[in-house]
């Protein structure tokens, strides 16, 4: 509040001092210096006119008259962030406002003017991968300027993929009523699917197998050998994932020297843009479809894949390097006295 105040008499000695300096000049003139509208800054010269210094500050304002002053907003403020009640693990409108005898709805206003939601939490994770920097510009650098005759390829499993079919059917939606599921489910076996998004195209090479060990990685690359052209390098965006650096497939890749290896940071699965379609598979086919065998779930899968390569969406990668490590590091500048 006090600073609110504070902005408005700088903003107001602004126009005035402008209006000052500029040598007869019109409102006009000043107002586009300033990049204002004119009448806001004949209000203002108008006011430093009749009362000087005292025309910058706030005049009377119509409306009911503040109930909280600043030391009672500042108490509030500390509180919340600094404090917890006795009972819980964090503040509500209605403790809070009991603590401070105060109304509700005053703290539910101060909270929203301040950004304060503590009934709110977020998850963060950062990654602590020793070359974390360098993997971030060699697969962004990739994603950004993949190179010439190869195929740039993001690599990963989706593992334990289950077979799930009601105890009841399914009731259909209907005006001003939801598709309706019984919460109880049975259980018909898992399945794991590998699948490799190239990048350019928005293809997706899948194989759908019961376990995911490293032959079954293998496998996989073998599909994906027989799938590219031989004239192409093939470049693999890939997590860290056990599997994917056992004794046997690092054998394998030596043997198939076209197959370059790029290993996102640990922690970091946001960087494989595999990901981004994994989430499509199971928002749009895996969470509301009910299977009554491992068979029908795989059919399924392949179904989908089918329909997606027959209108493949590539996904675009925007940010640069710098601009993900910048984000990272502002971010890690916000929380580093947050007591972690």
């Amino acid at each position: 509040m006090v600073a609110a105040t504070q902005d408005r008499c700088r903003f107001g000695g602004t126009v005035a001092n402008h209006s000052r300096c500029a040598d007869g000049g019109s409102n006009t003139e000043v107002a586009q210096r300033l990049g204002l509208n004119r009448g806001t800054v004949r209000r203002w010269r108008d006011r430093f006119v009749e009362d000087r210094c005292d025309g910058l500050l706030d005049e009377p304002r119509p409306g009911r008259p503040r109930t909280i002053d600043d030391d009672k907003i500042k108490d509030l403020i500390t509180s919340t962030l600094e404090t917890t009640p006795k009972n819980a693990t964090h503040w509500s409108t209605r403790s809070m406002a009991e603590h401070l005898d105060i109304s509700q709805s005053t703290v539910s206003r101060v909270w929203r003017a301040f950004g304060l939601a503590p009934h709110k939490q977020d998850s963060w994770k950062l990654s602590k991968d020793p070359v974390f920097t360098e993997k971030v510009r060699d697969v962004v650098g990739l994603y950004m300027n993949p190179p010439e005759r190869a195929l740039v390829l993001c690599v990963d499993e989706k593992t334990q993929i289950q077979a799930l079919d009601r105890t009841q059917p399914i009731f259909p939606m209907l005006p001003a009523t939801p598709q309706r599921a019984s919460h109880d489910y049975v259980r018909n076996g898992t399945s794991s699917l590998y699948a490799a998004l190239d990048i350019a195209s928005g293809k997706v090479i899948g194989s759908l197998h019961s376990r995911h060990r490293a032959q079954e990685f293998i496998a996989f690359l073998r599909k994906i050998d027989a799938q590219v052209p031989d004239d192409l390098d093939v470049h693999l965006v890939m997590d860290n994932a056990s599997t994917h650096k056992t004794p046997a497939v690092k054998r394998w890749l030596l043997a198939h020297p076209r197959f370059v290896i790029h290993f996102t940071p640990t922690s970091s699965s946001w960087m494989n843009l595999v990901e981004r379609w994994f989430a499509e598979l199971t928002t749009k086919k895996l969470q509301r479809s009910t299977h009554t065998s491992v068979q029908q779930l795989n059919k399924d899968i392949r179904a989908w894949i089918e329909t997606w390569n027959d209108n493949p969406r590539p996904y675009v990668w925007v940010k640069t390097a710098d601009q993900i490590l910048d984000s990272i590091a502002h971010y890690c500048a916000r929380i580093k006295d947050s007591g972690h």
